[in-house]
């Protein structure tokens, strides 16, 4: 394992710890880069994930939420 430090946006940041949880926002991004950046076959990949239910459960999980998030903020901005 390696360190890696990284700059991002304060509400990509709330939105981590928010939605993923402290403490396991090193694995979900490992997760999410790995089958761009690793010598593998990304379909293979992307078959291998899939398969994984309690991993596509918490990806649907998060991809509500953040949809939840979208547009609750547009919702304010459009009242603003």
């Amino acid at each position: 394992m390696k360190k890696l430090t990284i700059t991002v946006d304060d509400k990509v940041y709330k939105g981590l710890h928010k939605i993923i949880g402290k403490g396991k926002i090193s694995r979900f991004l490992n997760d999410l880069a790995r089958p761009h950046v690793v010598d593998k076959d990304l379909q293979e990949a992307y078959k291998q994930m899939a398969a994984d239910e309690a991993r596509e459960g918490f990806a649907d999980e998060w991809g509500e939420a953040f949809i939840s998030d979208s547009l609750e903020n547009i919702d304010n901005e459009t009242i603003q």
